[in-house]
């Protein structure tokens, strides 16, 4: 079916009767894309260059992104999915997934290495809102194997996500993912692709690996000192970081949001120096 959109670009989208195979679960946050020209771009957003050949769609439902991901003759693609109507749906569409390649499980607690062992590989998917930075946060469990993640997700989040120092958007998971990742943000989504439309805008994001990035500092302590300086980010590093009891420095008068990875990591070595008091 070809769809109108309000600025007048022709798209095509699922025909209504495709989406009564699997009922969307308002507990799992279950939107359902059906732009098929949207679902290409997301799934023309993978940049492998290479480095991997092994892709992970999380939540594919009723594999949307998955009839394109399999035209990928370079990819080796496997799905997860914890809804067992979507699995079922998913067995008897996806013939190709009939084996261990569709896995019956949670992604933020399957462990990965059962199906990558240590090789390399990529994360796409049309992630539901209400997990979406958990799913972020267990990608990082995973930064040395995980080249790359293009993810649709909630706008504001999104946006988030790729923001830069001194941006209002700039958070706690922005400094964290950037340690490691380049982020881009890549195209909008309204609520009327997706069944049913959900109550607020979408964006979809690329990270990819920047193996030039290291972080000089125990990354446990980097994530306290980050997470204690967001926590207040309305007042200064003097006094958002106060219990770190650390020495004067330059960096202690401004805000969370205007420091970057390197900043953040200086802090780090300030704390590490006084010996971690109040951690």
């Amino acid at each position: 079916m070809l769809k109108c959109t309000k600025k007048g670009v022709i798209s095509r989208t699922l025909k209504p009767q495709e989406h009564v195979q699997v009922r969307a679960k308002k507990n799992l946050g279950q939107h359902f894309l059906n732009d098929l020209d949207a679902a290409q771009r997301i799934v023309d957003g993978l940049q492998p260059q290479g480095e991997y050949q092994k892709v992970l769609e999380i939540g594919p439902g009723m594999g949307v992104l998955t009839q394109f991901l399999v035209k990928k003759e370079a990819y080796e693609t496997s799905l997860i999915e914890i809804d067992k109507e979507s699995v079922d749906y998913l067995r008897k569409h996806y013939l190709e997934f009939t084996g261990p390649r569709l896995i019956d499980g949670d992604f933020l607690r399957y462990p990965l290495e059962n199906i990558f062992g240590e090789e390399k590989f990529a994360i796409v998917g049309n992630f539901p809102y209400f997990i979406s930075t958990q799913i972020f946060f267990r990608v990082l469990e995973y930064k040395d194997q995980c080249v790359e993640v293009v993810g649709m997700l909630q706008k504001e989040v999104a946006m988030r996500l790729a923001a830069k120092p001194g941006n209002k958007d700039y958070g706690i998971l922005s400094v964290l993912l950037q340690a490691y990742y380049d982020i881009e943000y890549l195209f909008s989504l309204g609520p009327e692709v997706f069944t049913p439309p959900p109550k607020v805008n979408s964006g979809v994001i690329r990270m990819r690996r920047n193996w030039d990035k290291k972080l000089a500092c125990d990354p446990a302590k980097f994530k306290i000192v980050v997470k204690m300086a967001f926590n207040q980010r309305r007042k200064t590093l003097r006094n958002a970081l106060r219990a770190m009891q650390l020495p004067d420095h330059p960096l202690l008068t401004k805000r969370a949001e205007q420091l970057g990875v390197a900043e953040f990591v200086e802090l780090t070595h300030l704390w590490e120096a006084q010996g971690y008091p109040g951690a």
